[in-house]
């Protein structure tokens, strides 16, 4: 069989995968729902991220903060659920050969988490709403529901090892940077081949947080807090 038509429908279905779960880990909850609830911007408090703790610290309610984060993790299973469905399926390629489970282990639902990811942290739609593109989340909530429909192992990993590492330290940076660079370790400690496309996420979420993390090592980061409004940013 020809490759060039299977590594072209694999780049075409890839993007495609891509471009969908972008546009679905962009739609801000956490901001919608502070607007409805409150009138107020979640950006203006807080971290300023569109994300579930952010509603919790805006709205002071915990009902608020499962809602935003129930609706975020969907962010990540759902589109990268379908896609890695839709891999194991068969596929026509532009000249017309099916090609089976051409996609199962690869490039869609690798495309579909990094979509999501990538959506949440830099919003389209937020993009409109501000008249700016610029960052809007951490990627944890999405990321970690992602995950969950990419390889259950790697969220278990990645969450149990976050949350210990909070619980020990009393940091919320501490958990969330740990649990990012736990990823690649999973992969490695799995022998999964995807392990550089665990490194390279990992890396991403690491990048949301670097200056926070830097702020921490200075000293500057504060304990586990929930109620501040006013900060840290970033």
């Amino acid at each position: 069989m020809n490759a060039a038509p299977v590594l072209a429908t694999t780049a075409l279905s890839a993007l495609l995968a891509f471009i969908v779960s972008y546009a679905i880990g962009s739609i801000p909850w956490a901001y919608t729902i502070v607007r409805l609830v409150t009138g107020e911007d979640v950006t203006a408090h807080g971290t300023g991220n569109v994300g579930a703790m952010n509603v919790r610290r805006t709205t002071d309610s915990w009902a608020w903060f499962v809602v935003a984060m129930v609706a975020d993790v969907l962010k990540g299973v759902l589109p990268v659920g379908v896609f890695k469905y839709l891999a194991l399926g068969t596929l026509l390629t532009p000249t017309g050969v099916a090609v089976s489970g051409v996609l199962g282990d690869g490039a869609l639902p690798m495309a579909a988490v990094a979509g999501a990811v990538f959506g949440h942290n830099y919003s389209a739609w937020m993009a409109l709403i501000k008249g700016r593109f610029a960052r809007t989340g951490k990627g944890l909530a999405t990321g970690a529901g992602a995950l969950l429909a990419y390889d259950w192992r790697y969220f278990v990993a990645v969450v149990t090892v976050g949350l210990l590492t909070i619980a020990v330290t009393r940091y919320m940076m501490a958990g969330q940077v740990t649990a990012a660079f736990t990823l690649p370790v999973a992969a490695a400690l799995l022998r999964s081949p995807d392990w550089p496309f665990a490194l390279a996420m990992g890396l991403v979420v690491y990048g949301a947080h670097h200056r926070r993390f830097i702020g921490l090592l200075r000293g500057q980061e504060p304990k586990f807090y929930i109620h501040d409004r006013s900060g840290p940013r970033g």
